[in-house]
């Protein structure tokens, strides 16, 4: 292992950024040591996430040196794995007329996370996210090609440089223009829209997707319209947090505008409310527009005449089951898969080469796919989307509330209930994993030991997306969705009695210092979920994870 101060000095040695060199001195001078050993001791890992951290000195951060170092890994693994790559070329792209900076295959992303915080993401040539084994090759390429090459932004000054912005975003609206599908109505329509960009870069790109599927303009939240990296306005840039969306239902009370849109700050998330009819707001959860989503795909669908055999459609495995139910009863096919877009676009890549059409995808953290031709989430398509439900239900005397209520009585009623633990130390999340598999029973089993029953209800199902588990798949018992690089448990649990469900999955984080839960019920009516929903959150707490034991936070 190296030492503190080897590691400080081989910082200094490469980095020619003042700014980071600066932070580096300075804490080594003021004998900041704890600080240092955050920054310095474990180096940014890159992962099928690509690259996402802090932006500040040390080589577990995101900062010049270290996106340089991504930089040229990707470069020589593109040039190892890409047939012709040299003849071909490796041609950097600036889009100066975006509020992003994209480069080869990669691209600086700033999301939904805190403003400190910057992304590096890596698209291979399906123009889908990295999968494995990508991502460790590109790790260990990165690895093998530390030294920077170069710090002389005059080498930018070349031909190859190209600014294809305008050509990319004809091409974009293009294809966005292919999803509308009730123009001249949505240019009837007296609903009006309140949007908000978060200080982010959405404005610009909404609008012009307004006027493209043929609305009037929406009231834009103006002290949140242009981009700004401070997000002045709110704590948390993300739609999905309490108080985000405050100045957007202020600006729709004051407009009379019945429905407020939201985007993240890179404009790839949705969020969506409508003012009920006692004035107050309900915001829709992730899985309530992937849901009303997911039915209005398939109600296009079928009325275009095609067969529902070639329909399909994707989900996360931590977001709702309702999707699932729906296609089961309606003919078409779901599938389910890891977390994140980067296996919600392959997955669809595959259904695709098997003959599928699959038009729409979803996570529950408010990302959506739509189309054929773009395999990632895109709130700018959301957005427009979502508006012309909006239209269409608006002529049927209904509203998008009133719809996900029809859909709940015909499929049954599904409530989510998502947040997490804060565990600051590994070893103690490893040890709590542990037990889960060899939970304490008063009855001895062969191969593991999981909890059987939750809050009343008996386990049904086990699948471990870490150690390679299925308890509904005998007699392997493998799993058919890839494993996890941490820890990942799925349980499904049931009251067959009483006729409630649920769905429970625990996962660490990648990125943060997080056991995750995503907790599902369903059942024949909105009270038996709703009491349900507090007690196995309690008991996963209390007793399965022992919290108090262990020290655990609370979200």
């Amino acid at each position: 292992m190296s030492s503190l101060k080897d590691l400080v000095d081989e910082w200094l040695r490469l980095d020619q950024n003042e700014t980071t060199r600066t932070q580096v001195q300075s804490l080594w001078q003021a004998g900041n040591i704890s600080e240092l050993e955050r920054r310095m001791r474990v180096r940014i890992e890159f992962g099928t996430a690509g690259l996402r951290g802090k932006m500040e000195a040390g080589w577990a951060r995101m900062n010049d040196l270290t996106v340089i170092q991504a930089s040229q890994g990707l470069c020589a693994y593109v040039m190892e794995q890409i047939e012709n790559a040299a003849s071909r070329g490796i041609r950097p792209c600036s889009f100066p007329k975006c509020q992003k900076t994209w480069c080869c295959l990669w691209c600086h992303d700033h999301s939904h996370n805190p403003k400190q915080d910057n992304g590096y993401k890596v698209y291979w040539e399906n123009a889908v996210q990295i999968i494995s084994p990508h991502d460790e090759g590109i790790s260990n390429s990165i690895k093998a090609n530390l030294q920077p090459r170069s710090w002389d932004l005059g080498v930018l000054a070349t031909p190859l440089l190209q600014d294809p912005t305008d050509q990319m975003l004809y091409g974009y609206i293009q294809e966005l223009s292919r999803l509308c599908q009730t123009r001249i109505l949505n240019g009837t329509t007296g609903v009006k829209f309140v949007n908000t960009s978060m200080h982010g870069v959405s404005d610009k790109f909404v609008s012009e997707a307004f006027t493209v599927f043929g609305f009037a303009p929406y009231l834009p939240v103006t002290e949140q319209q242009q981009p700004d990296p401070e997000f002045p306005t709110v704590k948390f840039p993300n739609p999905e947090e309490k108080g985000a969306l405050d100045l957007a239902f202020k600006t729709a009370e004051r407009e009379g505008a019945m429905y407020v849109l939201a985007q993240d700050p890179d404009s790839d998330r949705f969020s969506a409310a409508e003012r009920g009819t006692n004035g107050a707001w309900i915001k829709f959860t992730g899985d309530q527009l992937g849901v009303i989503f997911g039915h209005r795909t398939l109600e296009l669908y079928r009325s275009s005449g095609k067969s529902l055999d070639k329909l399909a459609m994707v989900a996360s495995t931590v977001s709702s089951k309702m999707l699932e139910t729906v296609a089961r009863i309606e003919g078409f096919k779901f599938v389910e898969c890891l977390t994140g877009f980067k296996f919600i676009g392959n997955t669809a890549l595959d259904l695709v080469k098997m003959g599928y059409e699959v038009p729409f995808g979803y996570e529950e953290a408010i990302g959506y796919m739509f189309g054929s031709e773009i395999r990632d989430k895109d709130g700018v398509a959301a957005t427009v989307s979502f508006a012309e439900i909006v239209t269409a239900l608006h002529g049927q005397g209904k509203t998008v509330n009133s719809y996900l209520q029809e859909l709940y009585g015909r499929y049954g009623y599904f409530q989510t209930s998502n947040s997490y633990f804060i565990c600051t130390d590994p070893p103690t999340i490893d040890k709590i994993f542990a037990r889960i598999r060899s939970y304490p029973s008063i009855e001895s089993q062969a191969g593991p030991s999981y909890p059987r029953e939750i809050a009343g209800l008996t386990v049904t199902s086990v699948v471990d997306l870490t150690t390679g588990y299925d308890s509904t798949n005998p007699p392997s018992c493998k799993p058919s969705l890839p494993l996890s690089s941490g820890h990942m448990i799925q349980f499904r649990a049931e009251n067959a009695v009483e006729g409630t469900k649920i769905v429970l999955t625990t996962r660490t984080s990648g990125t943060e210092p997080k056991i995750k839960y995503y907790l599902e019920g369903s059942g024949k009516n909105t009270h038996s979920v709703a009491t349900l929903l507090p007690k196995v959150v309690a008991e996963l707490g209390d007793v399965w994870l022992e919290a108090d034991k262990h020290g655990l936070g609370y979200a």
